[in-house]
């Protein structure tokens, strides 16, 4: 006996899997690399619970998504980012500073759009956030940035637009912080230059609501 063509089709569908049956197109990005999905098939349960733990709700951001494509990857990323992020001396409205900062420089929306809240709970005001939107003239805005920001920020435009960094730049960070304190501001903003490029190259959006 031959079988009907509803006995193949519903043959066929019982083989696949119901969540792959049920999924949703994956969206995809402006660089178009699609985003991994966000449920349990986004990557290794061990590389993903601690990326999830570290997001408001457990829900992956675009950036997680696309560095899950490389799941050791975004585990030694995660790794670093929570580092950075949480275990760090060095004042969270200087870090979260240097962060919005690159955000405009290196021209990084999606960097910016993720921190312009953090920025504010460290201490930031509004008015800092549209004066940064002018990174030249920020460096000497003696108005809405106190010392220890503009050294920030100058140490944050020379890194990031020079490499290299000039001498009375580095001799003002260290007037202001211990060496301990600037050690790690340059790396969080070598950090941040990576996650501004990686975004910028990658075509991350950001989320929606």
């Amino acid at each position: 006996m031959i079988p009907t063509r509803a006995v193949v089709v519903a043959a066929v569908l019982a083989a696949i899997p119901l969540s792959v049956v049920n999924a949703e197109p994956l969206k995809v990005s402006k660089s178009g690399i699609p985003y991994r999905p966000d449920g349990d098939d986004a990557g290794p349960p061990d590389v993903v619970g601690p990326i999830r733990a570290r997001r408001p709700g457990g829900k992956l951001l675009n950036l997680d998504r696309m560095l899950l494509h490389s799941p050791a990857f975004a585990q030694g990323w995660n790794s670093m980012f929570g580092v950075i992020r949480g275990k760090l001396a060095v004042p969270a409205k200087l870090r979260e500073l240097t962060i919005m900062s690159i955000g405009v420089i290196n021209h990084a929306e999606y960097e910016w759009f993720q921190h312009e809240g953090e920025f504010l709970k460290a201490g930031g005001t509004k008015e800092q956030l549209a004066a940064l939107r002018n990174p030249t003239a920020a460096l000497s805005d003696s108005k809405h940035f106190d010392e220890a920001e503009r050294a920030t920020l100058a140490l944050t435009w020379e890194m990031t637009r020079d490499i290299d960094v000039k001498p009375a730049t580095m001799n003002r960070v260290r007037a202001i912080l211990p060496d301990q304190q600037v050690v790690e501001l340059i790396g969080t903003i070598a950090g941040y230059n990576m996650v501004s490029r990686f975004a910028v190259a990658t075509g991350l959006e950001p989320e929606s609501p």
